[in-house]
């Protein structure tokens, strides 16, 4: 654990220093490199729990002092717009060493709470929180997170709208931001003639959804077995990503709840980084 501590901590500090991060004129017992680095040791080693993270880096000299949870809070959700620059500079990183030019899509859903306690929820208190898990065939009350990833299951894009968001909806949300040539591959649910000619016209990506069985647009034989291999490359990658949840996330607001999971997806991305530099 303590190559990562000292690794994420590093990547943190060069990452900041790359987008000229401004540190706050006042004086700060911990900087904002150090800040991150404790939200990220405790999405990857304890379970998004903040506080164990806090006590354990302090205690062993890992951070000059302990900081209050409060402080820590706000300072953190301060930081929301710096940690989505990190992750779009780290999916910078994975579509240059990316060869193949092919992403894959879907979505996770990611549950605030169980159908049977949905009366008693304070975070979300609308109707379309309420989504529907097709592989588990049950409703879960919540957000999704729909990851975009390179061909070796590196993260490169991620939205998280509410559960009952639909799939072909968020086709809508993702930036795309991809080479010339690219091609995404999904599954039946982003199912979309309209979107699929708009990214093939003006953006050059082919997008290719496993097709209906009454589909006007059917792929060949070759391009069902790749989407078959790819896709094993995205579920693969969510798995690895929701291992890192546990049963139940806790959070105060909407607002912790969401920078708690897109802190986890961050954390995924500096693993999948230390796996591939071999710090780890």
């Amino acid at each position: 654990m303590e190559e990562k501590i000292i690794a994420t901590f590093c990547l943190c500090d060069d990452l900041l220093k790359a987008t000229w991060h401004q540190e706050s004129s006042f004086p700060q017992q911990l900087n904002d490199a150090e800040i991150i680095t404790i939200a990220l040791v405790a999405a990857s080693c304890f379970q998004g729990r903040h506080d164990p993270a806090r006590f354990m880096l302090a205690e062993h000299g890992y951070i000059p002092g302990k900081i209050s949870k409060s402080r820590f809070n706000r300072r953190l959700h301060r930081l929301k717009d710096t940690l989505a620059t990190v992750f779009d500079l780290l999916g910078q990183v994975w579509k240059t060493l990316d060869t193949e030019g092919v992403y894959v899509i879907d979505s996770f859903p990611v549950a605030v709470c169980d159908n049977v306690r949905i009366r008693r929820a304070r975070l979300y208190r609308h109707e379309t929180y309420r989504g529907y898990q097709a592989s588990k065939k049950r409703y879960f009350y919540g957000l999704k997170i729909h990851l975009m990833v390179t061909s070796a299951g590196q993260p490169v894009d991620c939205v998280l709208p509410p559960g009952s968001v639909s799939d072909v909806q968020v086709l809508k949300a993702y930036a795309y931001d991809l080479p010339c040539g690219s091609v995404v591959y999904a599954d039946k649910a982003y199912n979309n003639y309209e979107i699929e000619g708009l990214l093939a016209e003006v953006e050059g990506v082919h997008l290719l959804p496993i097709r209906k069985k009454n589909s006007r647009r059917p792929l060949s034989a070759s391009a069902r077995y790749l989407q078959s291999y790819y896709r094993k490359r995205v579920e693969t990658a969510g798995s690895q990503l929701m291992g890192l949840f546990p049963k139940s996330l806790h959070a105060v607001r909407a607002a912790g709840f969401e920078l708690k999971v897109a802190l986890f997806v961050l954390a995924y991305s500096f693993d999948c980084y230390f796996k591939l530099t071999g710090t780890l």
